[in-house]
């Protein structure tokens, strides 16, 4: 039996929140940085993500409310999410190899596979390649302090990973779990915004300077 709260059904839609709008911003400074190839693969990873947390939220809400226990918003939390993790990761990684416009790109299928750990996995690696092609943008922009925020950010994935191999039907693992990934989707999104207020729209990755 699950102990959700209202409160605690809402405080998950804050992480959700903070992603999607990272997610907004990168994807309209990176348009310009990517082929097309690597932007699909970019967005729809980016996609599937924030759909995956706000329908987990969102039957955690359902449940709290009494309305129902719609359990498919939560079975499908991990593949969705994970799948999506990683195909952003890809098309992020994408960008620093391949120029905008070529279209050497193969069509990327996602991969079949079962169990939460294998999940977990892909949604650490995904976010790995994520972060460190941020990192490496935020090299480049001269602004070595936003490396340590996306650090942060990561490592929060990592504990997340290892918190969905606890009991969630405690109240209290849930609220540890939303409090770091809060502070995870917290950090990415205030590195995002400052990656794009210091020109990451005008970088030019060729020359690792500002157009």
């Amino acid at each position: 039996m699950n102990d959700f709260s209202i409160s605690m059904a809402l405080v998950d839609y804050i992480p959700v929140i903070c992603f999607a709008i990272a997610a907004f911003i990168l994807l309209g400074d990176l348009y310009n940085k990517m082929c097309k190839g690597a932007f699909a693969l970019f967005s729809a990873g980016v996609i599937d993500v924030a759909i995956a947390g706000a329908l987990k939220a969102t039957w955690k809400l359902l449940y709290a409310t009494g309305t129902c226990d719609f359990e498919a918003l939560d079975v499908m939390f991990f593949p969705v999410q994970s799948i999506g993790f990683l195909l952003a990761g890809i098309g992020a990684l994408l960008m620093l190899v391949n120029k905008r416009g070529k279209t050497s790109l193969l069509a990327v299928a996602p991969p079949v596979l079962s169990g939460t750990f294998v999940f977990v996995g892909l949604m650490v690696a995904g976010l790995g390649i994520m972060d460190a092609v941020l990192c490496i943008l935020s090299a480049k922009l001269k602004k070595p302090a936003l490396i340590a925020v996306f650090v942060l950010s990561f490592a929060c994935s990592l504990c997340m990973g290892y918190l969905s191999s606890q009991d969630f039907a405690e109240a209290s693992m849930n609220w540890i779990a939303e409090g770091v990934n809060v502070v995870g989707q917290g950090t990415l999104l205030i590195g995002v915004v400052m990656l794009h207020k210091n020109g990451l729209s005008t970088l030019r990755l060729d020359r690792g300077e500002q157009a």
